[in-house]
């Protein structure tokens, strides 16, 4: 699924308007009845609220369809003396034909008059403001909006909850508070801010008939991960594979009292399928490590002498988780990067030791995909949480681009980027809020670039691998360990794949 700005919307719709020669009402026609489709009729008292735009020419539709099924509906319009747009008077023309109930809101009166008909609805509509609110929300618009949330018993939005900016998420002065909101065609760029969700309630993007060719190239090169995509980047194995084929991971995690990062990482990067893996951990930890990863080799990275002549030969190299944030850290990331041109997956304290010297980033000769959550990834540049947490993509992107990296930021809907394209991840949920689950998705992604997936796809099929098996096990536990991941690792990935 594309996700795309108002911009990129208003552009699909003016091209399969103009160069298809699609009526623009057909064109709202199709998105009244996809909405329709979406709805509980078996209701039987509507309250519908109207701007004058073409979300109110939507939600004066609805209700002609509403009133033809013989429901009691209520139709209020903000500033009804006013001009509006072509197709919502259209609309509304033959709403006043058929004698449907229609009262402006333009003072305390008829704001008394609304809450008093949403008081005796089942169902509000909010048609007030789409993809194109581009204004303060003051004076009768705020007060209309005040009067839904306090009196509606059930709110469906139409496309974006009004006083939602559909471009970055934040909320206007007031906005709408809905229980479903049906969305026309496409995910809005500003449902992916975290504040946007408890306004959405339950959203559901329907197809409004728009064909795929307009909406790929009018969108923002952003998308949802899907099953299909996993499927076609997938590394099937070759009946004549042998370890060989599969590559070599060498990771370097683990320090003393953070064994089971480098455990973890290891065991997750065999689980997923690749051919040899070596663990370089501190000195202090080799030892229980060497006991617990049996079916992977270790090693220590203390001196540089005990690990450069591997490095020469590694298909990926992993590094940063449980290392901890100091100077021996730093001069093996340091090292590794003078001795190494192929695919570096930086993760956890690799990522923090960065601060230092943030240039290695553009010089090294081979692809990093670094994979910061929030918090990692504003110390990294020096901003606080919340302003990542603004603007996940944009903050992801930009970096990406400028150090020529691919960039996993982690949280809900995971952002994966070139600084070119963007996929968001559908899959995982808080069940797998624990320790140990950033390892196991560092191990994941270096098996799989180890064997032979690109590194940008490599996060991609990661993160969404990840979040999968964790979706699966949520089905039946309430919580679910980094450990209970690695365990299905190779199930669920089969169960995945299989058409």
């Amino acid at each position: 699924m594309e996700i795309c700005s108002s911009n990129s919307i208003r552009n699909m719709d003016k091209d399969y308007i103009e160069k298809f020669n699609m009526p623009s009402i057909v064109l709202m026609e199709n998105a009244i009845i996809k909405f329709l489709e979406n709805i509980d009729l078996t209701k039987e008292s509507f309250t519908i609220i109207s701007g004058r735009g073409n979300n109110g020419g939507d939600a004066l539709g609805i209700a002609r369809h509403l009133l033809n099924k013989g429901k009691k509906v209520y139709v209020h319009i903000l500033e009804k003396e006013k001009e509006g747009s072509v197709d919502y008077k259209t609309n509304l023309t033959i709403l006043e034909k058929l004698g449907c109930y229609i009262n402006g809101i333009s003072n305390n009166k008829d704001l008394e008059i609304l809450k008093n008909n949403i008081i005796n609805s089942e169902i509000l509509i909010d048609g007030i403001f789409g993809t194109g609110l581009n204004k303060d929300i003051s004076g009768i618009y705020f007060d209309t909006i005040k009067c839904i949330n306090e009196n509606s018993k059930f709110t469906v939005s139409i496309d974006v909850p009004s006083g939602i900016n559909s471009d970055d998420g934040s909320i206007c002065e007031i906005a709408v508070k809905a229980n479903e909101t049906i969305s026309f065609q496409v995910y809005k760029l500003g449902f992916l801010n975290y504040k946007s969700f408890e306004y959405l309630g339950d959203l559901k993007i329907v197809d409004i008939g728009i064909p795929k060719c307009i909406v790929y190239k009018n969108s923002d090169n952003m998308r949802f991960t899907d099953r299909e995509y996993i499927r076609n980047k997938f590394p099937y194995r070759n009946k004549y594979g042998h370890k060989g084929t599969y590559g070599r991971s060498l990771i370097f995690a683990g320090h003393k009292g953070f064994i089971g990062a480098a455990y973890m990482v290891g065991q997750a990067a065999i689980k997923t399928g690749a051919g040899l893996v070596t663990v370089f951990t501190h000195k202090d930890v080799q030892s229980e490590l060497s006991i617990k990863l049996n079916e992977g080799m270790t090693g220590t990275y203390n001196s540089k002498e005990e690990y450069e002549e591997f490095i020469g030969g590694a298909n990926v190299i992993a590094f940063g988780p449980g290392m901890g944030n100091n100077d021996l850290t730093f001069e093996v990331l340091n090292n590794i990067c003078n001795l190494y041109s192929g695919t570096l997956v930086i993760d956890a304290d690799g990522i923090n030791v960065l601060e230092r010297k943030k240039f290695i980033l553009k010089e090294f000769k081979g692809d990093i995909v670094l994979t910061p959550h929030p918090g990692e990834m504003a110390r990294l540049l020096g901003i606080e949480i919340k302003e990542v947490e603004r603007d996940r993509i944009g903050i992801a992107k930009d970096f990406a681009k400028e150090n020529g990296v691919t960039v996993l930021l982690k949280g809900y809907n995971t952002i994966i980027t070139d600084g070119d394209k963007v996929f968001v991840n559908p899959t995982g949920n808080s069940a797998m809020a624990s320790g140990g689950m950033g390892d196991t998705l560092t191990g994941i992604i270096t098996s799989l670039i180890s064997q032979g997936v690109n590194s940008f796809d490599a996060a991609i099929l990661g993160a969404y691998i990840h979040g999968y098996i964790g979706d699966e096990l949520s089905k039946e536990n309430f919580t679910v360990s980094a450990m209970e991941i690695i365990k299905n690792i190779p199930n669920k990935i089969k169960e995945l794949i299989s058409f």
